[in-house]
This record gives C-alpha cells, sequence and structure tokens, in this order.
C-alpha cells in the first residue's frame, strides 16, 4: 500500500491488550510513522464518531488500521470516508431520511481491518452504524467505498473478551461461551462473523435490526455485564436478538420451510413439526439457546414497559431502509405487538 503516516484506531480498553499491541509493533518494525485514536466509544454516537473525524482530518493520514469490534472499525470507515472529503456535512453521506443519503464519489485511503470481536462483520461490510443522539435512534452510512479494504481475521485476537462480550456480539457461539479456550469454536465463530458480514452486505438486514435501533438509541439506564464503559449500553446483538422470537413467528408465514430449517440448524427436534408451526418452533429454539446463554429476560429486563412501545415504534419507522426488506410487511401496529411480545422471553 505504499502507507507512510497511518492513523491506528481501537478503544480504550482494547489499547493495552496484544491485538493492539500486535499492530504496533509490526509499524514500528517496518519503519512506519503513525498515530494512536484510543477514544473510540462502545456503540458510537454522532458525536463520537465527529471526534473521530476530526483526529484524521487534522492527522492527513495516507491509511487506517483499526484494530477493535464493529464500533472501532465503524468508526474508521466515518473517519477515513469524512476525511477523504472534508468539505462534506456530516448528515450528506447519512443515510435518509435522517440524513441526505448522498453517493460517495470520493477516493479513500486504504483501511485495514483487524477484528476482536465476532458477530458484527463490520471487516467485510459497507456500513457504518452510530446513535444518532437528537433523536435517539440509530442510523448509518451505507456505501461500498467505506468496506475495509483488507480484513485480517484471527481467532485469538478474541481471547481477551469476556462472556458476555462474546455472546452479545455473536449469538451463535455457546460454545466458545461455555469453553473459551476451545480455539476451534472460536475460529469457527469468527469465520462465520465474516460470512455473516458478506451475506448481509449483499442481502441486507430486516425487522430484527430496524427494531433494534430505538432499542439502543432510547436506553435508560442499562449497562450490560462486562462492558468496562460509563454510560447506559445495550449492546448491538442483544439489542437484536431480544425480539427475535417474536418476529420469527410472525414472519414464519411467508416462508415455513425455511424457519423450521433454522429451527433444526439451532437444535430443535422438527421430524413431526407441522408447517403452521413454523414461527413457534423457531421461536421456541432461539428461546432455548438464549436462555442457556443467560440472555436477558427480554426488553423489561433491559429497562423498557409497555409505555415505551409507541417511542420505540416510533424509532423504527424511520428504519425503512432494512425493515422493508423483511419478508412480512408490516404496519405501526404490527411493530407495537412485536414490541409487546418481546418484553418477556421465558
Amino acid at each position: 500500500m505504499g502507507a507512510k503516516n497511518v492513523c491506528l484506531m481501537t478503544d480504550r480498553n482494547l489499547s493495552q491488550l496484544p491485538p493492539v499491541q500486535m499492530a504496533l509493533d509490526s509499524l514500528v518494525k517496518n519503519g512506519i510513522n503513525f498515530k494512536v485514536y484510543d477514544n473510540v466509544r462502545v456503540e458510537p454516537t454522532d458525536r463520537s464518531f465527529m471526534e473521530a473525524i476530526e483526529f484524521a482530518k487534522k492527522g492527513a493520514f495516507d491509511a487506517y488500521v483499526a484494530v477493535g469490534g464493529g464500533s472501532t472499525i465503524d468508526t474508521c470507515k466515518a473517519a477515513n470516508l469524512y476525511a477523504s472529503s472534508p468539505h462534506s456535512d456530516f448528515l450528506d453521506y447519512v443515510s435518509v431520511p435522517i440524513g441526505k443519503g448522498k453517493p460517495v464519489s470520493v477516493p479513500l485511503k486504504p483501511l485495514i481491518a483487524v477484528p476482536t470481536t465476532s458477530g458484527t462483520g463490520s471487516e467485510t461490510t459497507g456500513v457504518a452504524i452510530f446513535d444518532y443522539e437528537p433523536l435517539k435512534v440509530k442510523i448509518g452510512i451505507g456505501s461500498r467505498a467505506i468496506k475495509p479494504t483488507l480484513g485480517l481475521i484471527d481467532p485469538l485476537h478474541t481471547r481477551h473478551m469476556p462472556d458476555r462480550v462474546v455472546a452479545n456480539s455473536g449469538f451463535d457461539v455457546l460454545w466458545a461461551v461455555r469453553n473459551p479456550d476451545d480455539l476451534e469454536a472460536r475460529s469457527n465463530m469468527h469465520l462465520a462473523s465474516a460470512f455473516a458480514g458478506i451475506g448481509f452486505g449483499n442481502a441486507g438486514v430486516h425487522l430484527c435490526h430496524g427494531m433494534s435501533y430505538p432499542i439502543s438509541g432510547l436506553v435508560k439506564t442499562y449497562k450490560a455485564k462486562d462492558y468496562n464503559v460509563d454510560h447506559p449500553l445495550v449492546p448491538h446483538g442483544l439489542s437484536v436478538v431480544l425480539t427475535s422470537p417474536a418476529v420469527f413467528t410472525f414472519t414464519a408465514q411467508m416462508f415455513p420451510e425455511r424457519h423450521l430449517e433454522t429451527a433444526e440448524i439451532l437444535g430443535a427436534d422438527t421430524r413431526t413439526a407441522r408447517i403452521a408451526d413454523a414461527g413457534p418452533v423457531l421461536a421456541d429454539a432461539l428461546r432455548k439457546l438464549l436462555l442457556d446463554l443467560d440472555v436477558d429476560d427480554g426488553l423489561a429486563a433491559i429497562g423498557y414497559s409497555k409505555a415505551d412501545i409507541p417511542a420505540l415504534v416510533k424509532g423504527t419507522l424511520p428504519q425503512e431502509r432494512v425493515t422493508k426488506l423483511s419478508p412480512r410487511p408490516q404496519s405501526e401496529e404490527d411493530l407495537s405487538a412485536l414490541f409487546e411480545a418481546s418484553m418477556k422471553l421465558y
């Protein structure tokens, strides 16, 4: 790449850990000038994005290295974009209806992503997600132009994740949670994350993600266990998975065979299941997995009540970019019912 002035982005929890130290050692060994930005916020906001963007603009970097989870990689994508287009307003590239959704027409600098969590697949996607604080909702920047140039996927980089971070990052990883020293499980989980990112980078996501954005954005006092942060936080993976039993019960009628296939993959005995029961069968399989992982018992367990449902629905409606991809269209009444059904899981 011929880089001579590199920006390495990470968060403060990771900055003293081996994955970051390995990257720094490599830069030093190769005589490459660099600066470290370690003020990435876990579950970034428009404000934290703009702070990173300002750092990138001042640094005049010719390449970026992001070492961390989805929050770090997404922050680095945004910094690269706006430093490469320094006169653009922040909302220019933010997705509609909150932003203008302008196409990216400027060349960006190379970005190497080194994921240390398994779940977001951010190293493979052209999306950068953040909390838009004025409206208390998640939104994103979406363009293939911001996709990392290279992803270095090494399961050894995930060894320093606490159990809750492992679970909340990727909910297909029960064995890696139960046996953190199983490197084969970690390898499969890390690879699955990358493959999932490639998949939804092309096909998109739908209701669980659209509903997750206000769940994270409207957080009150909940702070997820094992996350060393100084602000209320519902991790992205948790906000997505809490509505999954209700959502897949809702969508099953559109493709029941696919829902039963998924339930079987998750361990359900589907040999005698009726097509009409595809939704409940998959929902039960998901609940069993979440219970095994000691996941919070629904939205009520993270601080929400029925009184919050109108605000949660209101926060979901602008997410048409993803909700319109649902196999089953939904009304405001449907969304209200889905949030209510997600208040308690077990």
